[in-house]
């Protein structure tokens, strides 16, 4: 499955040359993250309450064009892994009005319990997660004959 989520860049995320500042990206992808969640009818607030927190242990930036004040952007996410205390997404941003590819990245959450010790994910959340799994592309750039892909960060 992959999600995507509106998200319009303001004011305050540009810095002095007009350009969305480079930290800003993160909540972009976090936004597109809880969006695919609760568009499952599972919000982020729920997983904590029954228990166990979601922490980002890494993440990775590619950008490519610059954004400014008032674009409207889309975020593209794609749960892409699932072992057993992690989870990895994938992102794309785009501006649809001209179909710029603007920036990629990813994030691996592990989950922990609320006192922040590693768990496995709760077999619950991991049925949850199976289901929004989205295979990633072979490495040959489905030359192999594999077809319904959709590239990672990569444009």
């Amino acid at each position: 499955m992959i999600h995507e989520t509106p998200v319009r860049v303001r004011y305050g995320e540009v810095d002095r040359m007009g350009f969305v500042y480079h930290a800003n990206y993160l909540p972009y992808f976090e936004i597109g993250r809880t969006e695919l969640l609760r568009s499952q009818g599972h919000a982020y607030r729920v997983l904590e309450e029954s228990g166990t927190l979601l922490v980002v242990v890494d993440a990775g930036l590619r950008f490519l064009r610059p954004a400014g004040y008032d674009d409207e952007l889309v975020v593209r996410t794609r749960l892409v892994e699932i072992t057993g205390v992690r989870i990895r997404f994938e992102y794309e941003l785009h501006r649809p009005a001209t179909r710029t590819f603007i920036a990629g990245g990813h994030t691996t959450l592990a989950a922990t319990d609320l006192t922040g010790r590693p768990m496995r994910i709760p077999a619950p959340v991991r049925t949850l997660l199976e289901s929004l799994l989205e295979p990633t592309p072979p490495a040959d750039g489905g030359k192999s004959g594999a077809s319904g892909a959709v590239q990672g960060v990569n444009p």
